[in-house]
């Protein structure tokens, strides 16, 4: 179980922000200098050096985005060109991408986050300029939304690569491309000029996610424990019934791939602060804002709370809540996780996106004057503390990672295992890295008092 600092502050982390700034700057300009755009996308290290994996280009946005959030976080505007730049030459196919699930990842992290700049004044106005990010992230959205599966209850998901019967708990995170675009008054267009909602869409895939891929402890198989959350849900795509969980990256069904509930603690709370720039009205279509943020709170408090049960004291998981070597890792909760052992790996990214998503839930309950806001605000402090030290902030110029002891896919043994040992350690992703950058801009411009960072951009009036 993770142990909270309770005392630690926005402004504690700064001097750690600010030296993870410094070696952001060395990694972005390193991993610039030497790969080419033919290459593909860098998406893991092996031996300190980013290489591609083919599986999909998912992790693109992640590589110029975090251009993007460097020059946000210090100014430098070498970054903000480079962004710029790459978002221009290399985006365009993930725009009108058909065969992912990603959308919300790869653009919301480019054309997402150049609009944002430009809205807030971090970057001089230009009317055209922004048309080309709108545009981009009408069509992602839309796009995005196309890729649909009807469930036998009325509900729908946006299904994943694998195919129309499958249901990722990752997509959470893409339901920003489908918030934005609803955001700029855009909806996708059907047979015979049926105008589809992307609002609704985007309620109906975070319903069935908090239904089908979080467990609550009702008994739903005999491994049903409140926040655990499957990597994938199956459908029969005959009548739309939901048949089982599976998973492609955790180790079984029935334990809990802790990259998986990342995206689900970072996911729900983000979507819940967008629903805030909806009027009630316009949700009420859709049920109401009382019973949509009842279902996204508790989903989001569930995964949160295993999160923090199932973790060791330094708020750094082991890969899978079920790995079979926990068993002879001992009393492994209750003491920091070890990214040396020899039996099974940490993954440091996905504590690097779930840390933004345990800042962002007790933000939301704190302005609702929900005593549990601290417990949550303070759990993402802790574990954003321990990621900005060492060994997991890369001190090593010559390393092209930024966030050491980061796992990809673990049963196919595509993360890189040193000489000598029998696990993956020492290497870098660049989700991790990216979300650990997007923590720490949202800490720090928290810390500074500056406006609060969302995907969608500030609502006018809120300063923190």
């Amino acid at each position: 179980m993770i142990t909270i600092n309770p005392l630690l502050t926005p402004q504690d982390l700064l001097p750690g922000i600010q030296q993870m700034w410094e070696a952001s700057a060395d990694c972005i300009n390193n991993i610039e200098s030497s790969w080419s755009s033919d290459q593909g996308t860098p998406v893991f290290t092996i031996d300190g050096t980013y290489t591609a994996q083919g599986w999909t280009e998912w992790t693109q946005g992640f590589q110029i985005g975090s251009a993007i959030l460097q020059f946000d976080a210090t100014n430098d505007e070498q970054f903000l060109e480079l962004g710029r730049e790459k978002t221009i030459q290399l985006m365009a196919s993930h725009v009108s991408h058909i065969g992912v699930h990603d959308h919300g990842f790869n653009n919301i992290s480019t054309y997402g986050a150049l609009r944002r700049l430009m809205l807030e004044g971090r970057i001089p106005f230009n009317q055209r300029e922004l048309d080309v990010y709108e545009l981009a992230l009408k069509v992602s959205g839309a796009v995005q939304a196309s890729r649909w599966s009807e469930t036998f209850d009325g509900d729908g998901y946006i299904y994943s690569f694998n195919g129309p019967q499958s249901l990722f708990c990752d997509t959470i995170r893409s339901l920003r491309s489908l918030a934005m675009a609803h955001h700029l008054k855009h909806c996708l267009m059907g047979e015979n000029d049926e105008a589809i909602s992307l609002l609704e869409r985007l309620l109906m895939h975070a319903h069935c996610t908090a239904v089908s891929n979080i467990f609550y402890g009702e008994g739903r198989d005999t491994y049903d424990v409140r926040g655990r959350v499957a990597h994938e849900s199956l459908f029969n795509l005959n009548d739309g019934r939901y048949r089982c969980p599976s998973t492609q990256q955790g180790y079984s069904p029935f334990s809990t791939w802790t990259r998986g509930a990342a995206w689900i603690i970072s996911g729900y709370p983000e979507q819940i602060e967008f629903l805030e720039t909806i009027p009630d009205e316009e949700l009420e279509l859709f049920g109401g804002r009382e019973q949509i943020e009842s279902f996204m709170l508790e989903a989001a408090m569930a995964a949160c709370d295993y999160y923090y049960s199932e973790t060791p004291t330094d708020g750094v998981p082991y890969w899978d809540t079920g790995a079979p070597g926990l068993a002879q890792l001992g009393d492994y909760k209750n003491r920091p996780a070890d990214p040396f052992n020899d039996l099974e790996p940490v993954d440091s990214s996905a504590a690097a996106i779930a840390a933004q998503g345990f800042i962002r839930l007790g933000n939301i309950l704190n302005s609702r004057g929900n005593s549990q806001g601290d417990h949550y605000f303070q759990i993402g402090l802790t574990i954003l503390s321990t990621l900005l030290q060492d060994p997991y902030l890369s001190f090593d110029s010559s390393h092209q990672g930024l966030l050491l002891h980061s796992v990809y896919h673990r049963p196919r043994g595509w993360d890189h295992i040193p000489e000598g040992k029998n696990i993956p350690s020492g290497e870098a992703c660049m989700w991790g890295d990216y979300h650990l950058r997007e923590a720490a801009l949202l800490v720090q411009r928290i810390a500074n008092g500056e406006p609060y960072y969302t995907f969608f951009g500030q609502p006018v009036g809120k300063d923190s």
